[in-house]
């Protein structure tokens, strides 16, 4: 699957700018935000569909003179209308924010998705939180976007409300490659299918996930293979089995080969991700990791005893050199 559409470049998730603001619910904007054009909508997985949206986002912006930002919504509409069900989240918020600023944007205001805003009324949305409180000089949609109470709100009605009040409204139809239709939905299915490349190239960037890494059982480092221990969301559904991944910790990056799953061989309990540093040694209990999914290697499997584990986890290590080696720093 080629990707190659031009889009603004998705560099990291990991720096960020202090020129860029990341507000959560203003009550205003702060001038380096005045009067901007948004690109609104989820945007889980900031993923080249949602590029296409902050390409024209910053497009009409520089035209306009005005700043670039993104409108999301926090926790997802999804989340908060069924709460029973674990969403799978591509992306925190702060990776969120990481990417926008990497594609150019001046800033991410985030909504917090609660009964207020659930129950606001479309109108209310366009006039009061739009042109009155955010002061938007141009709006940017996909053609599925629905705001307002029982999604009365539809891209026509936005742009017909832009026109009518002196904003640009521009929306952006769906994005397909291989014949099919990029989504956060679809790139959810691939990564609990293991299709970490299939995922890859629709995100336009490496599917990351961070954790603070805990205590484990320590039995990896009995076997040769000591690990880093991370408690992922409950609702990752990511495939069991075993990765080639790039870890970064404390500013440095480390190639490394992971295990996600419930360890067969031993105890058999909840989901957890376990990480190997090629070439590391020191502490890392406490720290932050960010764990990039480079490729899939095998599903994870039960052993009879710990010598052909250990064997497997040779050749699985060996596998995920080769991998990391063929992508480019």
């Amino acid at each position: 699957m080629r990707l190659d559409d031009p889009a603004p470049p998705c560099n990291s998730l990991l720096t960020m700018d202090k020129s860029f603001l990341s507000l959560q619910n203003p009550n205003f904007l702060p001038e380096r935000l005045a009067h901007p054009v948004l690109a609104i909508g989820n945007f889980d997985g900031m993923h080249w569909g949602h590029r296409q949206l902050v390409g024209k986002c910053l497009e009409i912006a520089k035209r306009l003179k005005r700043p670039a930002a993104i409108l999301t919504f926090n926790p997802h509409p999804r989340e908060y209308f069924q709460p029973q069900s674990m969403l799978f989240r591509l992306t925190s918020q702060q990776q969120k924010a990481a990417l926008c600023e990497d594609m150019g944007l001046d800033g991410m205001i985030t909504l917090s998705f609660d009964q207020t805003l659930a129950s606001q009324s479309a109108e209310s949305f366009m006039q009061d939180l739009l042109l009155n409180r955010l002061k938007i000089t141009g709006a940017v949609v996909g053609y599925d976007f629905h705001f307002g109470k029982g999604r009365a709100g539809s891209p026509d009605i936005l742009a017909g409300f832009g026109k009518e009040h002196g904003f640009e409204t521009a929306i952006i139809q769906p994005h397909a490659k291989e014949g099919m239709v990029i989504s956060s939905t679809l790139i959810r299915q691939m990564l609990t299918d293991g299709d970490i490349a299939g995922a890859n190239a629709m995100l336009g960037h490496v599917w990351t996930v961070s954790s603070e890494v805990r205590h484990g059982d320590k039995r990896g480092r009995l076997l040769g293979y000591p690990t880093a221990n991370l408690h992922l969301d409950k609702g990752i559904t990511l495939k069991h089995g075993i990765y080639a991944v790039n870890a970064r910790v404390g500013g440095e990056t480390y190639p490394a080969v992971a295990s996600f799953g419930r360890r067969p061989t031993f105890d058999d309990g909840a989901p957890r991700l376990e990480v190997h540093l090629f070439d590391f040694s020191g502490d890392l209990y406490g720290k932050t990791m960010d764990v990039a999914f480079e490729g899939y290697i095998r599903p994870e499997l039960k052993f009879d005893g710990v010598e052909p584990l250990i064997k497997q986890m040779d050749a699985d290590s060996a596998k995920a050199k080769a991998i990391l080696s063929s992508r480019p720093s």
